[in-house]
């Protein structure tokens, strides 16, 4: 039996979407009923009527769904979001609990965000870090990322800010785009109109060039604490927040750091570890301050909707 379908039909994401293509890569769009782009039982499509069990007719037989079959009908349903977590699972969490958050505000009732996540052991990672073994990092990283292509991920988020600096070999490794966190952080600060900014994170994000440089890219003049705050900031991440510890003298510690980027000329401050969250807001910085996990999971959000800028 020979079937007009509308399925892979989207020309946002296809090429040439009249023609019958059996090997294009369609994830999360080809689907009677499951999808971005889906055709529902009894919405008036050929495809949907299939979905629903009824038989094609023969063509001229005046059956009303019956004829040519464009587009079907766009629905609410998001793009699989993959999470490669676990750097610490302190932040992964807040970006479960973000993603769905986010995604409830913006679809209302009962929808929550759809995602898979691969928590990898931060051990392991932590101490490739220190040994400065970062390909072997990598490795780690690009085969839990092609594991989450295979398990559906429609895009790709590498929840840490240290570990993007083998964020090109992740995105290499698979088919699937990779959100990055500080083009995500630098958009975010320059739609405020601001221009340099501090930046508070481990002291492979403070002063390697992988993150520093990608947020200059943007245009953005990037400052970092001197050397004892650095050391301050980077104990206080792997000592305390990786682990759940929440102290107020660690937050007064990371205000005094805050205070001297802002008396060195910075007009915000990025906080460029996922876990800085959960000690740092903005009632804590005179200036503003950027949440990198907040804002890679919001731009994840408006991704999976199909909202990207």
């Amino acid at each position: 039996m020979a079937v007009l379908a509308s399925a892979s039909r989207d020309r946002e994401r296809f090429v040439a979407t009249d023609d019958f293509d059996i090997t294009r890569d369609a994830r999360g769009h080809t689907a009677f009923d499951h999808g971005i782009h889906f055709c529902r039982p009894g919405d008036g499509t050929a495809a949907g009527a299939l979905a629903a069990g009824v038989g094609a007719p023969a063509a001229g037989s005046g059956n009303p769904w019956w004829g040519p079959v464009s587009i079907c009908e766009s629905d609410a349903m998001m793009r699989t979001i993959g999470l490669l977590g676990g750097m610490s699972w302190e932040s992964t969490a807040e970006y479960y609990r973000l993603l769905n958050e986010l995604t409830r505000e913006r679809l209302g009732g009962l929808h929550s965000s759809r995602c898979v996540l691969y928590s990898v052991d931060f051990a392991e990672i932590e101490r490739l870090q220190v040994e400065g073994r970062w390909d072997e990092a990598a490795d780690v990283l690009v085969q839990a990322a092609k594991a989450l292509e295979s398990a559906g991920a429609d895009t790709l988020l590498i929840c840490t800010n240290t570990m993007h600096k083998v964020a090109d070999q992740v995105a290499a490794a698979v088919g699937i785009p990779l959100l990055h966190l500080a083009d995500t952080t630098a958009e975010a600060v320059r739609a405020k109109g601001l221009h340099r900014v501090g930046l508070l994170g481990t002291a492979f994000t403070m002063e390697q060039d992988f993150y520093r440089g990608r947020l200059a890219s943007h245009g953005l003049d990037v400052l970092v604490p001197d050397a004892a705050g650095r050391d301050t900031v980077h104990r206080v991440i792997y000592d305390e927040l990786c682990r759940g510890i929440v102290r107020e003298e660690s937050r007064a510690a990371f205000m005094a750091v805050i205070g001297d980027l802002v008396a060195a000329g910075a007009e915000g401050v990025v906080l460029g570890c996922t876990e800085i969250e959960l000690l740092i807001g903005p009632e804590h910085s005179p200036v503003p301050v950027f949440p990198t996990t907040r804002l890679h999971a919001e731009a994840a959000v408006r991704h999976a909707l199909g909202h990207s800028e």
